[in-house]
């Protein structure tokens, strides 16, 4: 796959170093006084109800990955076409789940918090579960323009293997240890391990080298990869490829409990990670750890930051406008599965629970939105009402259009997606007055990633 712009997993790193002010107790820190007169008390609450939905969020986002990881394994032990289709299913049902935690990223949390003690304690596991754009060379074969095959991977490398521009690493047996190692070694594209390269592992490539329409290497417009089974019975490195898929599945795993502990209820102490998160991001952090609590307002700050940056900069700038703008299938985020529509549908959808305090539909308390002045909500639900209306024509459409054909030239989809990625860019501005409106002080600066691709 041709990388054009690097992964996004980083946090806007330079905005909140300048936010991350700790403090003992129940948050503190000082602020404008909140426009519309919310309480220190409602601060707590809202902040509660974001930890709530984030334990929720996680603790499926978990399970769903354990189903694949067993899976998986139950392909390895049966490898047959009933259980490789299972298994992508697994793996579908699991992107539900994830998909929408990924608007906690880019707020200094867990996921990827880049400095500090949450850093050193969580080892920011993002670039592990779900880097992308990958470079499916490095893991495996492809299929080239004139039907031959490249070689030269960590699966047919049977010693040891050298990312472009890393260094080298012992892969005589392929572990999640070592995967661990390869991920991202010399670069971001160099991605080893995560959702995109089971991805890659179950459904092969999905790339159309002569044009949109005349697909010569995949069969047809609605086709995702096309992997055979016998790349896992009879073919070359079938076992590696198998103990590859199970060594990925694994450290998704152990990544996931390790993000999902960190929002556990909170604990005492922060010896094991387990809800040491939770507990200083609310506060109540004590003795030897107290100065771990995160101050009230540099919590919201981060909070308000990160959605505003998660929804403009990387789902509308770099997941849609940067397919849809190019446009190129290897700019789809799912694009192996074809299942990008669903990963942009999920991602806003944990933007809104995050701001409305829902998750599966359900309250979960006090919200970011309820708090709002009148006039403020009616300027989100006319953003939101009219992205709702653009995201069920892009799933509407998928029946007869995958993504991949939606972003090109004529077809009578393309604009609806465009237009979405407007109002997207929109609504992560909206988070500059919402954040106001607790006293806190954005610029639009503050919600646009200074890295994100220009087109």
């Amino acid at each position: 796959m041709k990388i054009q712009y690097k992964s996004m997993h980083s946090i806007v790193l330079a905005t909140l170093l300048s936010s991350l002010i700790t403090g003992c107790g129940g948050g503190g820190g000082s602020s404008p006084t909140p426009a519309n007169g919310i309480s220190s008390t409602q601060k707590n609450e809202v902040l509660t109800t974001y930890a709530t939905i984030a334990e929720l969020n996680y603790e499926k986002a978990l399970a769903d990955a354990q189903t694949l990881q067993s899976a998986i394994n139950t392909f390895a032990t049966t490898p047959n076409q009933i259980n490789l289709d299972a298994t992508k299913t697994a793996w579908l049902k699991a992107r539900e789940s994830y998909g929408t935690t990924e608007a906690l990223r880019l707020s200094n949390g867990p996921i990827d918090a880049e400095d500090s003690w949450i850093a050193t304690l969580y080892k920011t596991p993002e670039g592990q579960i779900n880097a992308w754009p990958l470079d499916e060379n490095m893991i495996d074969y492809t299929t080239a323009a004139d039907g031959s095959t490249t070689s030269g991977n960590i699966i047919d490398n049977t010693t040891s293997f050298t990312p472009n521009g890393g260094s080298e690493v012992n892969v005589t047996t392929i572990t999640k240890e070592v995967l661990s190692q390869l991920n991202e070694n010399g670069g971001d594209a160099n991605v080893a391990t995560g959702y995109h390269a089971i991805e890659f592992l179950l459904w092969g490539q999905d790339q159309d080298y002569a044009s949109f329409v005349a697909d010569t290497i995949t069969n047809g417009a609605t086709t995702a990869g096309q992997r055979p089974l016998t790349d896992f019975t009879s073919g070359a490195n079938a076992q590696r490829r198998m103990t590859y898929l199970q060594a990925s599945a694994d450290l998704l795993v152990e990544n996931l409990t390790t993000i999902s502990n960190a929002w556990q209820s909170e604990s005492t102490n922060c010896t094991t990670g387990i809800g040491c998160y939770r507990s200083a991001f609310l506060g109540t952090l004590t003795n030897n750890d107290a100065s771990k609590n995160i101050a009230t307002d540099t919590a919201l700050k981060n909070i308000f930051i990160g959605l505003g940056v998660f929804i403009k900069s990387e789902v509308a700038n770099e997941r849609i406008a940067v397919a849809v703008l190019t446009p190129s299938e290897e700019d789809e985020h799912s694009c192996f599965s074809d299942n990008t529509h669903r990963d942009i549908t999920t991602n806003y959808q944990g933007f809104k629970n995050l701001l409305k305090g829902e998750y599966l539909g359900a309250s979960k308390g006090k919200s970011f939105y309820s708090l709002l002045s009148t006039a403020k909500k009616s300027e989100i639900d006319t953003l939101i009402s009219s992205i709702d209306t653009k995201i069920t024509t892009l799933n509407t459409a998928i029946t007869t259009e995958h993504f991949d054909y939606q972003i090109k030239e004529g077809s009578s989809y393309r604009q609806n997606i465009v237009n979405a990625k407007n109002s997207m860019r929109d609504l992560g501005d909206k988070m500059v007055s919402v954040a106001t409106e607790f006293g806190i002080s954005l610029t639009t600066d503050d919600v646009t990633d200074p890295d994100e691709t220009q087109l």
